[in-house]
């Protein structure tokens, strides 16, 4: 989030999810990983690169119309054909060339043809990038995605330091470091299975959009339930300073509010009511910034171990629960449907 420098933008951080080992396993990579590898034959580490992100197809160029027929006499006239294929590609690969690229990219396959043509000029081709990590790498290398090379001075080239092909778990892939968007970088997740992946990249992506808000806002709070404690006592002097039945309505609050330190403990299996009672003490003498040590199972100072949350999300999760109590307590009378008679 940091290399980010302030910007919200969350398409510079890609993300690539790799089955095998751990999800300790997983670790943050300067630069862009594509999930693809390199041509037969080609360079597999490039320098100071110039690179083509192309959508085009690279295939033998045949006769694509639909219902059309063509009828040949003899093999030699089918040869002509495959010839004049052969030719149209040679002219589409030699329009590509020009452009002085050292590196092309392509969404769509890259046929053997094409890309042995590739590899006699020595430009690394790689083929059939998903269509959301080409756009990505796009942005990262500040090129524009291109369809027609009939014009070379109108493309926009991206730039790169180094490319490189990474070994990740049992996969080949590309790594392009140095990119002309800096604040660029790729999260590489592991795990046991295409499952527990999937629900890691959804707690990331929660992560990430918290952290987004904590760094533009600059605003944190103490975490492991220290602010929590800290709310309930404020709200408890309150209370005691309230006439009638609103004080019942304050004390409940306040009660819902010491709750969420003791389902903490509950939740790491520790003694809920003894670190309860402990935490309370400390903040009622002033230690406004303990909370629960969730390692060793006791209170400890919240500042010293640098234990924080956002505080756009804690503001946000106290009005989303004093709003959702605040519509149950309006709801006045459940009609219920009468069940339906059984006939035999």
């Amino acid at each position: 989030m940091l290399r980010l420098n302030g910007s919200s933008d969350l398409s510079n951080i890609h993300l690539i999810k790799v089955v095998g080992g751990s999800l300790g396993d997983s670790y943050l990579d300067e630069g862009f990983i594509l999930d693809k590898s390199i041509g037969v034959g080609q360079p597999k580490r490039l320098e100071n690169v110039s690179i083509l992100v192309a959508n085009t197809a690279m295939d033998t160029d045949k006769i694509k119309i639909h219902g059309a027929k063509v009828k040949v006499s003899s093999i030699s006239q089918l040869a002509k054909i495959e010839q004049a294929e052969k030719e149209k590609m040679k002219q589409k690969v030699k329009k590509i060339l020009d452009h002085g690229i050292d590196c092309f990219i392509d969404r769509q396959l890259i046929y053997n043809f094409a890309e042995q043509m590739f590899t006699d000029a020595g430009i690394m081709a790689i083929e059939h990038a998903d269509f959301e990590g080409v756009e990505r790498l796009a942005l990262a290398l500040g090129a524009e995605i291109t369809s027609t090379f009939e014009h070379p001075e109108l493309v926009k080239l991206g730039k790169c330091k180094l490319i490189e092909e990474i070994i990740i778990g049992e996969n080949r892939m590309i790594r392009f470091s140095g990119v002309q968007k800096g604040e660029a970088c790729t999260i590489v997740l592991r795990g046991a299975s295409k499952h527990i992946l999937d629900e890691a990249e959804r707690s990331l992506h929660d992560a990430l959009c918290i952290l987004v808000n904590t760094v533009k806002n600059k605003q944190i709070i103490y975490g492991g339930g220290s602010s929590e404690m800290l709310m309930a006592n404020d709200v408890d002097v309150l209370a005691k300073k309230t006439y009638g039945k609103e004080q019942l309505a304050i004390e409940a609050f306040s009660r819902a509010l010491s709750r969420l330190p003791t389902i903490l403990a509950e939740n790491a299996g520790f003694d809920a009511i003894n670190i309860l009672t402990k935490l309370r003490a400390a903040h009622y003498s002033g230690k406004s910034t303990y909370g629960i040590d969730m390692d060793l199972g006791v209170i400890a100072c919240m500042k010293n171990l640098r234990i924080t949350e956002s505080f756009q999300s804690k503001l946000q999760m106290l009005i989303s629960a004093h709003e959702g109590a605040e519509m149950i307590l309006r709801v006045d009378d459940i009609i219920k449907c009468a069940p339906r008679q059984r006939t035999r």
